[in-house]
């Protein structure tokens, strides 16, 4: 045995080191709030932090998988199906190492694993943090998205994929809180020098017996019935002034034993009743208990460290005090979990003690009533196979952990077993404070380090991908914008020369086309040579006032006809420039862009129809444009230009001027014809004195004429002046008259039509006010494509800026965040360090400790 000194020596370091162990789980404590803290911000405010699913993508692949190349040793990782339960598009193959010494558990896309491969070191699963079979799921931050009967996944309403983005991201904020404040009890265990031991486990597993069995009092009531229905948490009296009593706490005020106002007080023997009058109250009570054993067999009154023992009310009583116990078992240094030997492990039991082997690692258990059990070698291998499965840590160190005991018998006499687990029970709780005070915490970050591992890898790569996709985009669509911006002002010019042109094109052949007319018209012919419009025939003498009627008639149908073709040209030269105005949409539009479905109907132009312009307009989406006059101006119809006169038929006005004028530009041929002297005799005869149709004229006519007949030299020359008058007029009208007539009235009417020309402004004439009328419509058909083409490519503008800004702001996120996310990894890594000198120093006093534990009673004191 070595010496005393020696012994105190290693004493002192082992307190030393442990009190150093202590401050820096506290700070790895601290440390990993503030990892969640940030986590929970960035979450948050900067980027909608993922959930990732994990699925075996085959029987075979969902155990390790060993990669081995000529230049490194076998490894050992899993392969995984990545996918998000709020993306099912989502899903990618990735390689999972499970956290080893000094390293965090990796996610690494498969592709990226396999060629790096022959870079991997070999690792032993002794080194693994996290059991390979745990590192593709989630410990702390496991969230519970399925429907239907538990654990189903083939069910229609198995996975909830249907869930948006940010509802998963307020779940998993919601689950980070809950581990912010489960750190918080964390540290406030850590720090305090008391520990707290939870008793608890199923129904009529023998819990108060068991506490009345270590206590060496029957304190707790005790009936075959389920009774202890409170939290009962017993103290030494010498933390109550050495008084025994009962203390029923208040509900939703915090205990204070110097404020009586916080509680009520009790007697002991009145324990029994307070439970069973209140059996659907959820009650709190503090027993103060003296224990009159010494210190060496007390666990109450250790003389060592303040302990607390608390009976809590059986799992499967009911929902609210089974919730009530999960989450008691947070504020708890050591769970002693009682099972009946006859029942094993309810559903509640295994969940308890899943949840709570994930954060303490090591629970003692308590198999009672094992005495009563026939085949004790079955029940013992069938009870370790389940906590094997439950609580591996606590399997591998069973003989300190586990234990088959019958507590009823041991209250009423010695039991060996039963001294073996109080033994244990001590050194676990007393001496063996390393491993049941700093390992729950260090276990609890090991997990909790582990998610953040899984979660942290899986974003990052999520990450990795936005920022891919994010660069493409803008490789995509940040040169079709350039393009765009620079060729904006050369699709305005284009547009404007194709609106210019089209409207000044059709005003100018419009002025061609009525400008011909008028001068054929004017020869006495047709404006324009059509189908189906002839000159009438010439009916004869008497028919000659009708004839020239009907010669009006027609000529004045020809000019609204020539109308008609100026605005069919006008319509052919609209057709090129939508045609052209499509071809600039074809060249300027960038591709994906929905291209214009409007119908350019020519028909349309013109139109005074106005419900048949709107019809056409809703079904077909036609371009259209209708002009502000009628077709043409209807001269055929106006009764003004259809009168006949006495003019149309003698053009005695013409004559004179052709005759007498000094005009040398008259194109008319001015030969004396029998036509001609006819009209200049008739109009002198009717210009005499300017009054030659009026009844006063007539008279002085007739007298004159009697005047002139009675004398003889006139009497003499009167004969052959009315011969030659009267020859003349049958010359006249058998000969000249059906060909004369379409000339005069002709001239007549383009006459009519220049004195208007002459009389209105230039713009309001018969061809300025056509020629502009119909470049008005082509102006407008055109415009209306342009403005349908400007405000595509307005559109596809600003549609291509959002999808450059989105793609810039998705960039900017995405890089900030796989920055973020690796400087995370980097940050947990440091804890992880930590944690793991934790362990390593509770392996080391725990072995030191069983090598001197008779005299390291007192090693932890204070």
């Amino acid at each position: 045995m070595p010496q005393s000194e020696d012994i105190h020596s290693k004493m002192e370091d082992v307190q030393e080191k442990y009190l150093e162990q202590k401050e820096r789980l506290l700070g790895a404590i601290d440390s990993a709030k503030t990892i969640l803290s940030d986590l929970r911000i960035f979450n948050r405010d900067s980027w909608v932090v993922r959930y990732p699913q994990l699925r075996d993508q085959s029987a075979e692949e969902s155990t390790p998988v060993e990669v081995s190349t000529s230049k490194a040793p076998k490894r050992k990782s899993i392969r995984r199906s990545l996918s998000f339960a709020d993306d099912p598009t989502f899903q990618t193959d990735v390689v999972l190492t499970p956290a080893r010494k000094g390293m965090a558990r990796s996610m690494t896309l498969a592709s990226i694993a396999d060629e790096t491969a022959e870079e991997q070191s070999n690792e032993e699963d002794e080194d693994r943090l996290v059991a390979p079979s745990d590192a593709a799921d989630f410990h702390v931050f496991r969230l519970d998205l399925k429907l239907g009967s538990h654990g189903s996944s083939s069910s229609p309403a198995a996975l909830v994929s249907q869930l948006e983005k940010a509802s998963i991201a307020n779940l998993l904020d919601d689950r980070i809180g809950a581990s912010m404040n489960h750190i918080n009890k964390l540290r406030q265990r850590v720090e305090d020098k008391s520990s707290k031991v939870l008793v608890t486990g199923d129904l009529n597993a023998g819990k108060s017996t068991f506490v009345n069995a270590l206590l060496k009092r029957e304190v707790m009531p005790v009936d075959q019935q389920p009774c202890t229905t409170a939290f009962c948490e017993v103290h030494d009296a010498a933390d109550n002034d050495g008084k025994e009593e009962l203390h029923i706490l208040k509900e939703g005020i915090p205990y204070s034993r110097e404020d009586e106002s916080t509680y009520t007080r009790a007697d002991l023997s009145e324990l029994e009743s307070i439970v069973s009058e209140n059996e659907n109250v959820q009650q709190m009570l503090k027993v103060y208990l003296r224990d009159a054993r010494s210190p060496t067999e007390s666990l109450l009154s250790n003389g060592i460290v303040d302990i607390s023992l608390i009976d809590a009310p059986g799992l499967n009583r009911d929902s609210m005090k089974t919730t009530a116990v999960f989450a008691r078992q947070e504020e708890i240094d050591v769970v002693v979990f009682v099972v009946s030997a006859e029942n094993h492990f309810t559903l509640s039991a295994k969940e308890f003690l899943w949840n709570a082997s994930n954060e303490k690692a090591y629970l003692f258990i308590v198999v009672n009533k094992y005495e009563q059990i026939r085949d004790k070698a079955k029940c013992r291998r069938l009870v370790l196979e389940q906590i094997k499965q439950l609580s591996p840590r606590t399997f591998e160190d069973a003989e300190d952990l586990v234990h088959f005991v019958d507590s009823a018998s041991a209250f009423q006499k010695d039991s060996q077993s039963f001294e073996n687990l109080e033994s244990s029970l001590r050194s676990f709780v007393l001496v063996k404070r390393a491993k049941s005070k700093l390992t729950p915490a260090s276990t609890y970050l090991t997990h909790l380090l582990s998610d953040v591992d899984l979660l942290v890898g899986a974003n990052a790569i999520v990450a990795e991908t936005e920022l891919e996709r994010a660069l493409e985009d803008l490789n995509r669509s940040r040169p079709v914008l350039e393009k765009m911006k620079n060729g904006r002002e050369a699709l305005d010019e284009s547009l404007e020369h194709v609106e210019e042109a089209g409207s000044s094109r059709s005003r100018m052949r419009t002025k061609e086309i009525l400008n011909d007319a008028l001068v054929r018209v004017g020869q006495g012919k047709l404006g324009v040579e059509v189908s189906g419009l002839n000159m009438p025939s010439y009916p004869g003498f008497l028919g000659i006032w009708e004839y020239a009627r009907e010669v009006r008639k027609t000529l004045l149908t020809s000019v609204d006809i020539a109308v008609k073709l100026a605005e069919d040209e006008a319509r052919k030269i609209t057709s090129t420039g939508v045609d052209k105005v499509f071809q600039l949409g074809e060249d300027h539009l960038p591709e994906g862009v929905e291209r214009s479905r409007r119908v350019f109907m020519p028909e349309a132009m013109f139109s005074t129809d106005k419900l048949a312009r709107k019809k056409a307009r809703r079904q077909s989406g036609a371009l259209l444009a209708g002009g502000v006059y009628t077709l043409g101006i209807s001269l055929g119809q106006r009764p003004d230009m259809l009168e006949t006169t006495f003019f149309d038929i003698f053009d005695v006005q013409h004559q004179f001027r052709i005759h007498f004028s000094d005009k040398s530009s008259e194109e008319e041929d001015p030969s004396l014809t029998a036509l001609s002297v006819a009209s200049v005799g008739l109009g002198a005869l009717t210009m005499v004195g300017g009054k030659a149709l009026g009844v006063r004229g007539v008279i002085e006519g007739i007298v004159r004429l009697t005047d002139l007949l009675g004398n003889q030299t006139a009497r003499k020359w009167a004969a052959p002046v009315l011969g030659a008058l009267t020859i003349g007029a049958a010359v006249y009208f058998v000969l000249e008259l059906p060909s004369s007539i379409p000339r005069t009235v002709g001239r007549r009417i383009q006459a009519t039509l220049v004195k208007e020309n002459e009389e209105r402004v230039e713009d309001a004439s018969f061809v300025e006010a056509h020629a502009g009328r119909v470049g008005r419509e082509s102006r407008k058909v055109l415009r209306l494509a342009s403005w349908d083409l400007r405000e595509r490519f307005r559109n596809a503008m600003e549609e291509r800026g959002r999808e450059v800004r989105g793609a810039e702001d998705m960039e900017r996120k995405a890089r900030k965040a796989v920055e973020w996310f690796r400087e995370v990894e980097q940050r947990a890594g440091g804890v992880r360090c930590a944690v793991e000198s934790i362990a390593e120093f509770v392996v080391d006093v725990e072995q030191l400790i069983d090598l001197l534990s008779p005299l390291l009673r007192f090693l932890f004191k204070g």
